[in-house]
């Protein structure tokens, strides 16, 4: 028998073939023979605006033998003084069976927007797959899990899902001790279907009663097994620390990689015209710059807009936050009317009604609204000399679920925030596994032609439509729903930037916001003298933008991801390490080999007689 660490409750656990990680209370990674069989089973506590309330552990009793493992643990989160103490025991098994139960009694009435389990079923190998669902009535529904993004919760009520995550392999998880339901976490940039307790369509915030215990149980079971282990192969393992990796460009993509934007405020607006040597360097395409009069806003502010036009040329987009509490012909008038007296002339004008940005929840009644079709004519009647565009100020979430009238519009927007539901390192990177849903999704909305923009993609987040409010990080920690996330100024932040970059790249966009100017979001630095690591990796995205993309093939894109395009005579690479581990870089077979810190980027200019194929 061991005990883990109070101070660090984090362990690999193995019980013969099955393979688990126990994580500050929950499990990560479920695998069997090496092959991932769930991304997480948690316990989670949310409070009314849908943040995180994380327990404080103790009395952790691990004991582990070759052919099982079992864990315990005791419990406590607070929520406004009032506390619920959790009493947990997991266990797992060589034969593939794997038991999570969760005892919670509150000590007085504990308000909460959700108690219990999440779990989270991987993407890769998943998504468009069949799928068994049983039903709490019993009903046995076989299906697929979703291919595009599902907006709406794929299955409900759900007792039981069986699917198939390798050949040879079956794995039935059961849901005891609660109604539990799915979303399509791809929605958010979550690599996950989650599977979660209490359907969103009963009303929330909810009281947990005082001195009253829920118990509720998450059992896998897991069968057959893979070719590799029927073989006696070895158990598929990740790559070495020092594996080398070949990134070998290829001519024949058809897409240029997009322009490049950052995004303003009134209130940054100003400030950049005393650092304009440092933004210089950047060379950004676009300034998106954004107005919204119902926090503050007022036709006096577009002038900061102008005059930072006046001193930096880009081109200029105004994300206009549609206030909708009147005539729309004379809202758009007077924003004209401000424009003009300011002197800012944006070459392009994006909207969203206000309402839209706070996200609409299954079961909820839509907030009022005048029709998007009503917005857009007044907006073109104002403005029929420029691009109209229009979608989602919010997440790919909201466009998904209130789809605009796009033959509308000449421009489709949304952005995307990586820390939704969860905000550790390896969910933040995991996040970019995703965006080719994302991206595809969105295309399947929008039909061929139409143009793609992508709104702000930092890690903060800069408004929060899940809640009343983002969350202040002062002690700089890894937390959802923040405006300020630290990883953004940190090397972290640079390359998970490049790992996005590495995803657009393949898809048909016109234009992305990896950054702001200034501030928590910002590029350059808190003394306004120089460029952080985003920025650097945002120069680089600048002077790739417009070029011919040479697509990368990459021996472990979790590890290590690649940009290329051909500039002239030259191919620019740009590369980042998504680990925290070193690793080498072989570029082309023949270039040499690169050594790439934790989370290290690496810009190279090669002869295209070097690596082109």
């Amino acid at each position: 028998m061991s005990k883990v660490s109070k101070a660090s409750p984090v362990r690999a656990l193995k019980a013969g073939p099955l393979q688990v990680r126990f994580e500050h209370g929950n499990l990560r990674y479920v695998r069997y023979h090496g092959t991932e069989i769930l991304r997480a089973i948690s316990y989670v506590v949310r409070d009314r605006d849908w943040g995180t309330l994380s327990p404080v552990l103790s009395d952790i009793v691990v004991e582990e033998t070759p052919g099982n493992f079992s864990i315990s643990y005791v419990a406590t989160c607070d929520n406004n003084g009032v506390a619920l103490a959790l009493k947990a025991v997991i266990s797992g098994t060589e034969d593939g069976v794997l038991r999570f139960t969760v005892d919670a009694t509150p000590d007085g009435g504990f308000e909460t927007n959700r108690c219990g389990f999440n779990v989270l079923h991987p993407i890769e190998g998943v998504a468009g797959q069949p799928v068994r669902v049983e039903h709490c009535d019993g009903d046995i529904e076989d299906t697929i899990f979703p291919d595009l993004i599902e907006p709406w919760q794929p299955f409900k009520s759900i007792r039981g899902l069986t699917h198939y995550p390798e050949a040879g392999l079956t794995a039935t998880c059961r849901f005891l001790g609660d109604e539990f339901e799915m979303e399509d976490q791809r929605n958010w940039s979550d690599a996950s279907f989650k599977t979660y307790v209490r359907p969103i369509e009963l009303p929330w915030p909810y009281l947990l009663d005082g001195g009253k215990t829920n118990t509720q149980s998450i059992e896998l079971s897991i069968e057959g097994s893979t070719a590799r282990s029927a073989a006696g192969l070895p158990t598929k393992k990740g790559k070495a620390e020092d594996t080398a990796i070949q990134v070998i460009p290829e001519i024949g993509s058809g897409h240029v990689f997009p322009k490049t934007g950052l995004v303003i405020t009134p209130e940054e607006a100003h400030q950049p015209l005393v650092c304009l040597d440092v933004l210089s360097k950047v060379t950004p395409q676009v300034l998106l710059c954004h107005y919204d009069q119902t926090v503050g806003h007022v036709g006096q502010d577009l002038s900061a807009f102008a005059a930072l036009q006046q001193e930096f040329d880009a081109q200029y987009e105004l994300e206009y936050v549609v206030i909708c509490d009147g005539n729309l012909d004379q809202e758009f008038t007077a924003l004209k009317d401000g424009l003009a007296y300011a002197g800012f002339k944006p070459d392009s004008l994006l909207v969203c009604p206000s309402v839209d940005r706070q996200s609409t929840p299954p079961g909820s009644e839509w907030p009022d609204c005048p029709p998007l079709a009503d917005i857009y004519s007044a907006a073109r009647k104002a403005f029929p000399g420029i691009s109209l565009g229009g979608g989602m100020f919010s997440y790919f979430t909201e466009l998904n679920r209130k789809r605009p009238p796009v033959e509308m519009l000449d421009i489709v927007t949304h952005a995307t925030n990586p820390i939704v539901h969860a905000a550790d390192d390896e969910s933040v990177m995991e996040t970019l596994e995703t965006l080719p849903h994302i991206l595809r999704s969105a295309r399947a909305i929008l039909g061929p032609g139409k143009e793609y923009r992508l709104g702000p993609t930092t890690i903060a987040m800069r408004q929060n439509p899940y809640g009343s409010r983002t969350f202040p990080n002062p002690n700089g920690e890894r937390i959802c729903m923040t405006h300020d996330d630290p990883r953004h100024r940190e090397q972290f932040g640079a390359a998970w930037a490049v790992g996005y970059g590495a995803q657009v790249s393949a898809a048909d966009i016109s234009r992305w916001v990896p950054a702001g100017v200034i501030g928590t979001r910002g590029i350059i630095d808190a003394e306004h003298s120089d460029l952080l690591p985003i920025g650097e990796a945002v120069k680089a995205f600048s002077e790739m933008a417009g070029k011919p993309i040479l697509p990368c093939r990459v021996d472990d894109p979790k590890q290590v991801v690649a940009i290329a395009v051909k500039d002239g005579a030259l191919v620019r690479v740009l590369m980042a390490n998504l680990t925290k581990q070193s690793v080498n870089v072989e570029i082309g077979g023949s270039v040499g080999c690169h050594a790439l810190d934790a989370y290290g980027m690496l810009q190279l200019e090669l002869p295209c007689s070097e690596v082109l194929n």
